[in-house]
């Protein structure tokens, strides 16, 4: 910590712990990235260390959550039971084996020993039946929970209006994009998207058709976008998107055929049939930089974003024309 210059907060103290001791793989490998790409330590990145990685952090769909441990706690607890009666029974079945085997050298009539010790076979394999459709039945239940938990880490991670992948998936699928592209030195670049004049269609129309208007340009961005790219609700009328491996060229392309596709689109009042007025939306690009936050990344995203507004809407801005407006 005193290499890195990290102020001795308990907070940073509790992070840089967790590293020595290697209790997490991920947060190991994100502050050697860090230190290797000479990234200062300051109150942001400590901040976002802390609470991605050693804070307490709000789980989402605790019910569930909760719901499958009980579950889980069941079936450990009859799997337990299952080998216990099972051990017990073999003891008993060696037992019984023995008894034979002691009553064969003693020279008994042969008969009534091959029967004892086809009973005690049988038993065994009805026990062993018993025993396997047991677990078999429990490894579905076992099935069961995980589908359960996918299904609810799924919801957890889905913006409910639009579909697509909540301010919670965009930070998690960030922060493995960051690491990539400091590990393998390839591009990293965001779109912010804003519809123009969205005010206008709820205050006009109502926000039944707000919404609408919102999943319209959310299919449209999701149908756009490579199957490694994610994109996301971030707030309000605005939608996101992160490309691993594209630039700002590759990205503006991207961008500009997103915003033809939607301005290209019509959209008609379910209520009436009325065809409502176009939609278009602006879009601010900008590429990560190597150390940087994602809160720093989308500032500059964001400020692109702004000028594609300022100078007419419905347009793409990337960040180097951002730098050239604010050199001239």
């Amino acid at each position: 910590m005193a290499e890195q210059r990290v102020p001795p907060t308990p907070n940073n103290f509790q992070v840089w712990f967790k590293y020595c001791l290697g209790a997490s793989s991920e947060l190991k490998r994100t502050i050697d990235i860090l230190i290797g790409n000479k990234r200062k330590f300051d109150t942001a990145t400590n901040h976002d260390l802390f609470t991605t990685y050693a804070g307490s952090q709000v789980v989402p769909e605790d019910a569930a959550l909760n719901n499958a441990s009980q579950q889980l706690h069941s079936v450990m607890s009859s799997a337990k039971q299952f080998l216990t009666t099972a051990i017990a029974d073999n003891r008993t079945q060696m037992q019984a084996i023995s008894d034979v085997a002691d009553r064969t050298e003693a020279g008994l009539d042969p008969r009534p020993l091959v029967e004892s010790l086809m009973s005690e076979l049988a038993k065994a394999a009805a026990r062993a039946a018993k025993l396997e459709a047991s677990f078999g039945e429990k490894t579905r239940e076992l099935d069961t929970i995980r589908d359960s938990l996918n299904k609810s880490e799924e919801r957890a991670k889905t913006d409910t209006l639009t579909g697509l992948p909540n301010r919670w998936a965009l930070e998690e699928f960030f922060r493995r994009a960051q690491m990539a592209a400091m590990e393998n030195g390839e591009a990293l670049s965001i779109l912010l998207i804003d519809i123009d004049h969205f005010k206008r269609f709820n205050d006009n129309f109502g926000h039944g058709v707000g919404d609408q208007v919102l999943r319209l340009v959310a299919k449209a961005l999701r149908e756009r976008v490579r199957d490694v790219d994610l994109p996301a609700r971030y707030g309000g009328e605005e939608l996101i998107a992160v490309l691993p491996g594209a630039d700002l060229a590759v990205s503006t392309t991207v961008a500009e055929r997103i915003r033809r596709s939607i301005s290209e689109c019509q959209i008609t009042r379910r209520s009436t049939g009325e065809i409502l007025p176009g939609i278009t939306v602006s879009i601010g690009i900008a590429q990560f930089q190597f150390g940087e936050t994602m809160a720093d990344l989308i500032d500059r995203c964001d400020r692109a974003l702004y000028l594609a507004k300022k100078t007419g809407r419905n347009r793409v801005v990337s960040e180097n024309e951002l730098n050239q407006e604010l050199a001239s």
